[in-house]
């Protein structure tokens, strides 16, 4: 077959379609998302981040509409979220990307220098060198640079109750969303409880087991790092306290306790600071932390 005969085999086809009815359609960019057009078709969905998408049942004729609904809006869960065949539906689908991408973005997300300005941290660094080591390396995100152990051992005060620092962890936005809220708290608490504190700093592409690092310079009988929690999805804000009685090189998580879940819609970030100088209270009067604390 010749090209002029395909080139006119594809135009007839072409020609055909347009002249079909409905075959033809447009998509209005000033027609709010949503809506349907003349032909009752529609092309935009709703923005489906939006709190009332979230809650919109995604299963068709639901036999408890109003149970499944009080479900839906009891947990963050991706629940009732329905099927299309095999397959999620297109609002689902398109929901658990975005919420993909916050995550995405609050690993990449370095915390902003000026609310550690502002709360007076300075800064040093694990051997982690960059984010992308310190995702595939966790080993070096415990782990301090010799320039950061001599700024450390230059800066901090030596030998305190206390020793408190900050962590970007894996969610640097939920550094920037609790840290002005708990600090104080922290500070005020720990003044009331005749408990003296160390200097707080900033660690950059930091990993919990710091504490020993730390611990091993300015040897503190508690030691404590404020640090951002792996994200969920579309949950950045999260952050964690962890601390240890006199951590030593040694020690592990067996020897740690852990605030968790601490962001507004959580643990109140006021009421984690409470919390955890009562919990630095205790280790220093039990002389321990971790599981040989509960075993007092």
């Amino acid at each position: 077959m010749q090209d002029l005969d395909i080139q006119a085999i594809v135009e007839a086809v072409l020609a055909e379609i347009q002249t079909s009815e409905g075959a033809t359609t447009t998509v209005d960019a000033t027609r709010p998302a949503g809506t349907a057009d003349s032909d009752g078709l529609q092309i935009d969905l709703d923005d489906p981040t939006l709190p009332a998408a979230r809650q919109r049942p995604g299963i068709e004729n639901p036999i408890n509409p109003d149970g499944l609904r009080a479900l839906m809006a009891a947990t963050p869960a991706r629940i009732g979220v329905g099927r299309s065949g095999p397959r999620p539906r297109t609002a689902a689908s398109l929901l658990f990307l975005a919420d993909h991408g916050v995550t995405q973005d609050a690993l990449m997300h370095e915390v902003d220098a000026n609310l550690l300005e502002e709360l007076g941290l300075f800064s040093v660094e694990s051997q982690a060198a960059d984010r992308q080591m310190y995702l595939k390396r966790p080993d070096l995100g415990r782990k301090l640079t010799e320039p950061a152990k001599a700024v450390l051992r230059d800066r901090c005060t030596k030998n305190p109750d206390v020793q408190i620092f900050v962590g970007d962890g894996l969610s640097g936005a939920a550094i920037d969303h609790n840290l002005r809220q708990i600090m104080p708290v922290l500070q005020q608490g720990l003044n009331s409880a005749g408990l003296s504190m160390g200097t707080p700093f900033f660690v950059k592409n930091a990993r919990v087991g710091l504490l020993n690092d730390v611990n091993g310079i300015v040897d503190a009988k508690v030691c404590a790092i404020l640090i951002g929690e792996r994200p969920g999805l579309a949950r950045a804000q999260s952050m964690s306290i962890y601390l240890g009685y006199r951590p030593r090189p040694e020690s592990t998580d067996a020897n740690r306790d852990a605030i968790c879940n601490i962001y507004e819609g959580g643990l109140n970030p006021l009421e984690a600071g409470a919390h955890a100088v009562q919990l630095i209270q205790r280790m220093i009067r039990d002389k321990a932390s971790g599981v040989e604390l509960k075993l007092v």
